[in-house]
């Protein structure tokens, strides 16, 4: 069995589900932190020299799963792996977000568009010629996706 622990915690001033941007395109200059647990601060050496950070998390708030969704960019549903929803047999979520500057263990960041209080579970560096693809087919989301500058969460995915 896999066990993942924190190693901290995400701090915005959405502390609320209902409205918070559903993508970090829709949270732009909404400013964070992660805030690490003091043992893990020794692994932030070198971290200023991004200025990107992938951050893996846990969707704390969503309870179960659902293995079809009715996702927030559209009114049909679709399987929960053809999606980015909470509601997931693992619930990890994925976010690129901007560094500004650390401060011994807390990063703090741009383009959050997580609840306050959400467990981190990792932090990556965002590097383009690792992680930039062009993307040939994005599926249902075809004419969709620019809609996540400007959508907002709703209370769907909460139990």
């Amino acid at each position: 069995m896999f066990r993942c622990d924190p190693i901290g915690f995400i701090h915005t001033p959405f502390t609320d589900l209902q409205g918070i941007p559903i993508q970090p395109i829709g949270a732009r200059g909404v400013e964070g932190s992660l805030e690490l647990k003091p043992k893990f601060s020794a692994g932030l050496k070198d971290v200023e020299g991004f200025s990107h950070l992938i951050i893996l998390y846990q969707f704390h708030c969503s309870k179960g799963f659902s293995l079809t969704v009715r996702p927030f960019l559209d009114s049909r549903r679709h399987g929960v792996f053809a999606t980015r929803a909470p509601r997931r047999p693992n619930p990890i979520g994925m976010s690129v977000v901007r560094l500004i500057r650390r401060e011994r263990a807390v990063l703090w960041v741009l383009d959050i568009d997580v609840v306050d209080g959400t467990p981190l579970l990792d932090i990556k560096p965002y590097v383009p010629e690792f992680d930039v693809r062009k993307a040939v087919r994005i599926g249902w989301l075809g004419g969709k996706a620019k809609r996540a500058r400007r959508f907002r969460s709703d209370r769907r995915f909460v139990s």
